[in-house]
């Protein structure tokens, strides 16, 4: 009797290691379902947004400018932000605000990313903290789920013009 509670137990324990490392590896390699908060990617994702995030472009380094990414905050390593990709390693990027008089320039170092919010004006991107590291990159949006009404894939950036091609 108590064998055989031992070998259920052993057996269960077994499945649910297993099936713990297939989700682990579907959702770390393939991807998931992330909910979006915050305005700083508006109108493109709204507060409360469901979208789906595919993680493979981020390891063979499929990841282009206009992409909107989800990437470990620099300022605070427990949280995710969402924002778009505007410049690649060696793009020259506008690193000033819309708002400026005398707008600046930069260069996006190797092994960085510059990127924005979709919502300029409220948004905490690489104009307050810099280039971002391509490591701290989770994965790229590709699909809007929630609310159904907008569903499919996400819309051309809203700041198009500040990608610059030199």
């Amino acid at each position: 009797m108590l064998r055989n509670a031992l070998g259920k137990t052993f057996r269960f324990l077994g499945y649910t290691v297993q099936y713990g490392c297939i989700a682990h590896c579907a959702f770390e390699y393939l991807g998931g379902v992330v909910v979006c908060s915050g305005p700083s990617m508006e109108p493109t994702i709204q507060n409360s947004d469901v979208v789906f995030s595919e993680n493979l472009s981020r390891h063979f380094y499929c990841i282009r400018k206009g992409d909107i990414v989800i990437v470990k905050s620099p300022n605070d390593p427990k949280s995710n932000i969402c924002k778009r990709v505007i410049g690649l390693e060696g793009d020259k990027v506008c690193t000033s605000n819309p708002s400026d008089f005398l707008k600046s320039h930069s260069y996006v170092p190797k092994g960085h990313v510059w990127l924005e919010g979709d919502n300029l004006r409220n948004s905490t991107d690489s104009r307050c903290y810099g280039p971002v590291p391509y490591g701290l990159i989770r994965g790229r949006i590709c699909l809007k789920i929630w609310p159904l009404n907008d569903f499919g894939f996400l819309r051309a950036s809203p700041n198009g013009h500040r990608f610059l091609d030199d």
